[in-house]
């Protein structure tokens, strides 16, 4: 059995308390960062260094450079990447304190987990991976709670740059993904523009060009052979995400899915990511 897309709808909610939870941003604010952009971009890029815009760019794939741009290096003026890693930490132990409940991240079941989850993210083969590397590089954290979102964070990152590779490899740049995204409804497409600040006229002349190429439809959803482009894509990105599940081994994958079922119940439950989001997860049904 493959694992690959089955485990993401584990690890990216997990992870994304880092974005979503308010707890999150207080702990951004809280060591200077001033907004919402600034934080994500300091504290995603920190286990990078104080790098700025253009490698950030490159990383997160995603983003016009006028976003990041926005960020950094003007993030570097109020912290360093090492405060900015430990606010990370402080945001996400608070979120899932919250949201699990402290007798379970206390619980064994959450120890457990991080044991398995750790050992599949220390397999996963990072070569050509940079922000899975510089995550797998990072120390293990003592509390197990904060372990396994560290060990998920590696493990989306895993993927994410799995995906950025597929996209490359067939020519399909940033704002030609996003536009695939919302065109198969799993994002917003005004709040996905606006977030990674793509110009009305540039999106609008990427449909366009999806248009001509038959992906999209008139009602810019995807045509027959857009879903066919868009299985392929990520069939190709469950391939490529697969080998920490086979490091793993099935019968540790699998019960480490039957541990993570009612902790990624529980975030989904609390209404804290929006359905559609930008990251495409779907939020109804997925576990």
């Amino acid at each position: 059995m493959a694992y690959a897309r089955r485990m993401w709808t584990h690890v990216e909610p997990i992870h994304d308390v880092t974005y979503f939870a308010p707890e999150a941003r207080a702990a951004a604010d809280a060591i200077g960062m001033r907004g919402y952009w600034m934080g994500y971009a300091a504290q995603r890029v920190a286990p990078l260094g104080a790098v700025g815009p253009e490698i950030a760019t490159a990383a997160f794939f995603g983003f016009r450079r006028d976003r990041l741009a926005r960020a950094l290096p003007d993030a570097w003026a109020h912290t360093d990447p090492r405060t900015a890693l430990a606010a990370r930490l402080a945001g996400v132990d608070a979120a899932l304190r919250r949201l699990w409940g402290d007798d379970v991240v206390a619980g064994p079941e959450v120890a457990e987990a991080a044991e398995l989850a750790w050992t599949a993210a220390m397999a996963a083969d990072t070569a050509g991976r940079v922000l899975a590397a510089a995550n797998q590089a990072l120390p293990r954290p003592d509390a197990p709670h904060l372990a396994l979102w560290q060990a998920t964070t590696t493990l989306r990152e895993h993927r994410g740059d799995g995906h950025i590779a597929v996209l490359v490899a067939r020519g399909i740049g940033p704002l030609a993904s996003h536009l695939l995204k919302v065109a198969a409804g799993e994002s917003d497409g005004e709040g996905l523009r606006l977030g990674r600040m793509f110009a009305p006229e540039a999106w609008q002349d990427g449909l366009a060009g999806l248009r001509a190429a038959g992906i999209v439809d008139t009602d810019d959803t995807l045509t027959a052979a857009g879903r066919a482009l868009h299985e392929e894509i990520e069939a190709a990105t469950d391939t490529a995400a697969e080998s920490p599940w086979t490091a793993l081994g099935a019968d540790a994958t699998a019960r480490l899915d039957a541990l993570l079922t009612p902790l990624t119940g529980r975030i989904l439950s609390s209404g804290m990511l929006p359905d559609p989001n930008p990251v495409g997860l779907p939020v109804s049904g997925s576990v």
